[in-house]
């Protein structure tokens, strides 16, 4: 699964129902209204990752007031896709979806128009959200909705992950026509939407990749590359004083509980 993206795709039986990314390697975050044709009483999917491989998962949580969708993925499975760090996108950056939903449909990308601000989504709830101008004028942008945002230019840097695409704007002067406008609820958003992202779980995103493997990567550096983890989320606006606090503490009585076991972990 390694060489897999995180951006995913999610079907019923053989029904494509949307597009979504993994936010870590448990969960998986979609529009809501991607799931519209989700049949399954228990909320039963197919994860779909790029490799084509498939992953078992069923629908956690809902939020319908702000469109967004929570997927777990069933505990027989491990996953260990590199998972893009977590940021805050600011007015001229750039950005890009990796998500497309056929072969033949381009990749979307363009520039953020503004910083984080309230936006009335169709659920009816007020979110966080990023305005984004599309540079691919196809007039229809249905069937991205779910992918992530990433900011930077593809291959340039690492990929910083932003948002979640959810509406595209309706064209103002051709009736039935997208204009090349979309919104994002932010990451900050949906962290705050589900508390399956709140402290206590945080923890499972801070460990380096191969992390459960021993050697020096178990040791006090992936000690102190989880508080830097801690820190840089910090100054990126994405946890607060006391979260800080907080994860700071699981880090250090972890790091105290696997030394007291001896296993290095």
């Amino acid at each position: 699964m390694s060489a897999a993206g995180y951006w995913v795709e999610l079907y019923q039986s053989e029904q494509r129902l949307g597009g979504a990314f993994f936010l870590t390697r448990r969960y998986v975050v979609t529009a809501l209204h991607c799931l519209s044709s989700l049949t399954s009483p228990d909320g039963r999917l197919d994860v779909v990752l790029t490799d084509g491989s498939k992953l078992a998962g069923h629908v956690c949580r809902r939020d319908e007031d702000a469109d967004l969708a929570l997927i777990v993925i069933d505990a027989a499975y491990e996953v260990r896709l590199p998972i893009p760090r977590a940021g805050v996108a600011h007015r001229g950056d750039d950005w890009h979806s990796p998500y497309r939903p056929e072969a033949t449909e381009p990749a979307l990308g363009g520039k953020v128009d503004g910083g984080t601000a309230g936006y009335p989504c169709e659920g009816g709830a007020v979110i966080e959200a990023l305005q984004l101008t599309v540079d691919q004028h196809t007039g229809d942008y249905s069937g991205y909705s779910g992918g992530p945002v990433i900011t930077g230019i593809p291959d340039e840097h690492e990929s910083v992950l932003v948002g979640i695409l959810l509406e595209q704007v309706p064209d103002r002067t051709a009736a039935g026509r997208a204009a090349n406008v979309l919104f994002a609820a932010t990451i900050g958003e949906v962290v705050r939407r589900f508390d399956q992202f709140h402290v206590e779980n945080l923890i499972d995103v801070l460990h380096p990749e191969g992390s459960a493997k021993g050697g020096e990567s178990t040791s006090t550096a992936a000690v102190e590359s989880s508080f830097d983890r801690v820190r840089e989320w910090a100054e990126r606006g994405l946890l607060d004083s006391s979260q800080v606090s907080e994860l700071n503490f699981i880090i250090a009585k972890s790091a105290v509980e696997r030394h007291l076991r001896g296993d290095g972990r």
